[in-house]
C-alpha cells in the first residue's frame, strides 16, 4: 500500500497549489519577472498612469530581462516555451496591462510577424534589435472603421513599377509613435499583405491618442500613411490573406489569457491584505463575513482563471491549441478579472479609487483589454461558431 501524502497547507496567494504544477525552470522564469515588476514596475506605475506616460528606457529593461519575443527562436530570442512566455505575461500584467501590451506588441505582433512571415534578410535586420529593446515594433491592423472585421478594411498598397504605395489610416496602434518599424496590413490586388514601414519614411506620420481613461501608462497612436512608397523587399513575402494578420492576433490574444490571470491575481492580492487592516465596528473587515464571501469569490476566480491559461500553455507546447481555445480562454479570464477587480474595489471602499492600490488602475485597463485583440463579444461568437457549427458573421 503506498504511502499517503500530506497535503499542502493552504497559501491564500496560491489557494490551490497551483505552483507545484510548473517545473522548476518555469517557476524560475516566474520569479525573475515577478523580481522585476516590484522593483521596476509598481513603484511607479501609478505615476506613469496619472501623466499617461511609459519610460522608453523600459523597453531595453525587458530586452535584458529576456521577454521580449521570448516565445521564438533564434535572433536573439531565447526560445522559450508558451507557458513560460504565458508566465511572464501574467507577472508582467500583475504590474501593469500597459507593461504587457508594450511586450505582446513588441513580441507577440511585430517580431512574431517578422519571424513567421518575414524573409531571412527582414528578420536579421530588425528582430536582434526588438529582441534587445533597441528597436520598438507596433502592429498597424486596426482603423477608424475596421476593428472586429479586419475584413473591411480601406488601407491599400499598389504596385508602381517595383515599388509599393500604401494609403490610408490605422487607428488605436500601441507603440505606434515611438515604434522604429511599423507593421502594417493592406490589401492588394492579390489579397492582405504586410508591410515594414521604418519610421521617418516619407508620408508616414504618427499622432497618439490622448485623454485616454484605460492603459494610460502605454502608448496608443494613430498611424497616417499618404502614398507611402516602400521598395518592394518591404513587403512580407511568405502571406497574402488575412491569415497573416490573425495568426499574429491568435499569438497575442494567448498572452492576454494570461495577463488578465495576473491582473485579478493584483487585485484580489490587494483586497486580502486590506481587508485584514482595515479595522470597523471595532474589528477588522475581513471577520465579516460578507467580506469572506467577496474574497473566496476572487480568490476562486483568480485560482480559476490561472489554471486555464495555464492549460492552454501545456495544449499550446504540445502543438494542440485551437484559435477557439483561445477565444475561449480571452473571454473567460478577462470577464473574471474585471469582476474580480470591481469586488476587490468595494472592499477597499473609497481607497479602492485611487492611486495608492493597484485596484482602480487595473479596472480601468481591464475595459480595454476586454475589447482589445477581439471584443468579448466576438470571442463568444467564435465559441458558439465551434459548438455549432453555424457562423454568426458572413
Amino acid at each position: 500500500m503506498s504511502a499517503v501524502a500530506t497535503p499542502p497547507e493552504i497559501r491564500p496567494t496560491d489557494f490551490l497549489a497551483i505552483d507545484h504544477l510548473l517545473s522548476d525552470e518555469e517557476r524560475d522564469i516566474r520569479d525573475t519577472v515577478r523580481a522585476f515588476v516590484r522593483d521596476r514596475v509598481v513603484p511607479y506605475v501609478g505615476e506613469w498612469f496619472e501623466e499617461a506616460t511609459i519610460p522608453l528606457e523600459l523597453a531595453k529593461d525587458l530586452g535584458r530581462l529576456g521577454v521580449l519575443g521570448m516565445h521564438l527562436d533564434g535572433y536573439g530570442c531565447a526560445g522559450a516555451s508558451a507557458t513560460a512566455y504565458g508566465l511572464a505575461c501574467l507577472e508582467l500584467e500583475a504590474g501593469d496591462s500597459g507593461v504587457r501590451s508594450l511586450v505582446s506588441v513588441q513580441g507577440s505582433l511585430a517580431m512574431y510577424a517578422i519571424h513567421r512571415w518575414g524573409s531571412e534578410e527582414q528578420k536579421r535586420e530588425w528582430l536582434p534589435r526588438m529582441a534587445a529593446g533597441e528597436a520598438l515594433g507596433c502592429f498597424g491592423l486596426t482603423e477608424p472603421d475596421s476593428g472586429s472585421d479586419p475584413g473591411s478594411m480601406r488601407t491599400r498598397a499598389r504596385r508602381d513599377g517595383e515599388d509599393w504605395v500604401l494609403h490610408g489610416q490605422k487607428m488605436w496602434i500601441t507603440n505606434g509613435s515611438v515604434a522604429e518599424v511599423a507593421v502594417v496590413w493592406a490589401r492588394t490586388d492579390d489579397g492582405v499583405r504586410g508591410f515594414l514601414v521604418p519610421k521617418g519614411t516619407k508620408g508616414f506620420t504618427t499622432q497618439d491618442i490622448h485623454r485616454k481613461l484605460s492603459l494610460r501608462a502605454s502608448v496608443t497612436s494613430e498611424l497616417l500613411l499618404d502614398d507611402v512608397r516602400l521598395p518592394a523587399d518591404a513587403v512580407l513575402p511568405e502571406v497574402s490573406s488575412l491569415k497573416g494578420p490573425l495568426s499574429c492576433l491568435n499569438e497575442a490574444r494567448y498572452g492576454i489569457v494570461w495577463g488578465a490571470a495576473g491582473a485579478a491575481r493584483a487585485c484580489f492580492e490587494s483586497a486580502l491584505e486590506y481587508s485584514k487592516e482595515r479595522v470597523q465596528f471595532g474589528k477588522p473587515i475581513a471577520s465579516f463575513q460578507i467580506q469572506q464571501q467577496k474574497l473566496a469569490t476572487m480568490a476562486l476566480e483568480v485560482n480559476r482563471a490561472t489554471l486555464l491559461a495555464l492549460h492552454l500553455g501545456r495544449m499550446k507546447d504540445e502543438g494542440r491549441l485551437r484559435p477557439e481555445h483561445v477565444s475561449m480562454g480571452k473571454l473567460g479570464n478577462v470577464n473574471a478579472a474585471l469582476e474580480v477587480a470591481r469586488t476587490a474595489r468595494q472592499v477597499l471602499g473609497a481607497n479602492g479609487v485611487t492611486l495608492e492600490y493597484p485596484v482602480i488602475r487595473h479596472m480601468n485597463n481591464l475595459e480595454s483589454v476586454v475589447t482589445y485583440e477581439g471584443t468579448a463579444d466576438v470571442h463568444a461568437l467564435v465559441i458558439g461558431g465551434a459548438l455549432t457549427g453555424i457562423s454568426a458573421f458572413r
